[in-house]
């Protein structure tokens, strides 16, 4: 194999594939990306054995061929390499040796054959639509903060991406919890997805699948089984394993009786709880919020550290409320808000809030409160 690439291209698509591989593992052909070359298209491939990445590009193909080598050592050579030049991967079987070379720079890598690189199994998929790419990354950007770290509750070590119904009819939705707040957001249902089997699409994949998402009017091809998904562009698949499990039934922890009804600047809002959690305990990370009308009031008192208080004016104007918070919880939602106000629905002091931007109900968080 013998191809010329610019470095630029091969850069993407390098740090793509490295980003997959997983930096400690027991079977050292997994630590390679996958190098083939035919035609005019280089495609580059990693995978850890639950994801998949393959990226397509460009090249000058002098010789086609396959091999494999290190993704981590390709990608740091690539990145250190000047911008602008043209790179030239040189595989020699004989010696089992790939060299790369840019300008007056040289290296030899040691590679590995490509038929020991495991392929994922191609999978039969129940259904195949298209997304803007917009609508995708919202869904799963907005979502993921609140997945789950827990590895013994492993169903909920990901983004639950379904189909449901809303006010307005059926939408694709995607929804994340770790018990102590929830997000769920909705984004309108794409042509032929209405028999789309729910998935647990798993944290790392979400992870990976922000970068094929940055041109947000880009098409995104989605297939999905009960055991995979797929996404696509026409340079990038990106495969994985679903989560086996049963994701819990999110409907039942969010609140439909909430009346006490606060809106507050978001930005204003998120500024505050940052200043004031300053001398929170690092292990609770507690703040009050105290409402009376048009008035909310932040506190942390902190037997250790000290205290701090804060008063924001806002919209408020039902009784006067207690409640506590862990102040990370309120800054992550908070940053999820694209309008300028946040809208908070209260019950109790011990019951979960609603949070919501203005009257949009297609993106919902829910915070559990707790004991100040």
């Amino acid at each position: 194999m013998k191809i010329s690439i610019e470095r630029a291209t091969l850069l993407k698509a390098v740090s793509q594939a490295q980003s997959v591989v997983e930096r400690r593992n027991t079977i050292p052909i997994l630590a390679n990306v996958l190098i083939e070359a035919d035609g005019a298209t280089v495609s580059f491939r990693a995978t850890d054995l639950d994801i998949e990445v393959v990226d397509k590009a460009a090249a000058m193909v002098e010789r086609a061929g396959a091999t494999t080598v290190s993704a981590v050592m390709l990608h740091e050579i690539v990145r250190k390499l000047p911008d602008g030049s043209l790179v030239s991967l040189t595989d020699d079987q004989r010696t089992g040796r790939l060299t790369v070379e840019a300008g007056r720079s040289t290296f030899s890598l040691a590679t590995l054959p490509r038929e020991d690189f495991p392929v994922m199994a191609s999978s039969e998929y129940q259904s195949n639509f298209t997304a803007k790419a917009g609508d995708l990354k919202r869904l799963f950007e907005k979502s993921k903060f609140a997945i789950s770290t827990e590895e013994t509750r492993y169903y909920l070590n990901g983004v639950y991406m379904h189909i449901a119904d809303a006010e307005d009819g059926r939408v694709l939705r995607c929804v994340a919890t770790d018990g102590h707040r929830l997000a769920r957001i909705d984004a309108p249902l794409p042509e032929g997805a209405v028999g789309m089997p729910g998935v647990i699409v798993p944290r790392k994949t979400v992870n990976e699948l922000r970068k094929l998402l940055d041109d947000d009017a880009a098409d995104i091809a989605i297939s999905v089984s009960e055991t995979k998904v797929r996404f696509a562009t026409s340079e990038i698949a990106l495969t994985s394993k679903v989560i086996d499990g049963t994701f819990p039934d999110y409907s039942r922890v969010i609140p439909v009786g909430n009346t006490k009804r606060l809106e507050v600047d978001a930005s204003e809002f998120a500024k505050a709880v940052d200043r004031v959690a300053t001398v929170s305990s690092e292990r609770s990370r507690a703040v009050k919020l105290i409402l009376d009308e048009d008035k909310l009031t932040l506190s942390v008192n902190a037997p250790d550290s000290g205290m701090a208080q804060e008063e924001l004016v806002v919209a408020y104007g039902d009784d006067h409320l207690e409640i506590g918070f862990n102040a990370k919880y309120l800054l992550e939602i908070a940053s999820q808000i694209d309008r300028e106000n946040a809208v908070f629905m209260f019950n109790s002091s011990g019951e979960p809030a609603l949070v919501r931007e203005g009257s949009d109900t297609s993106a919902v968080y829910v915070v559990m409160p707790m004991r100040v």
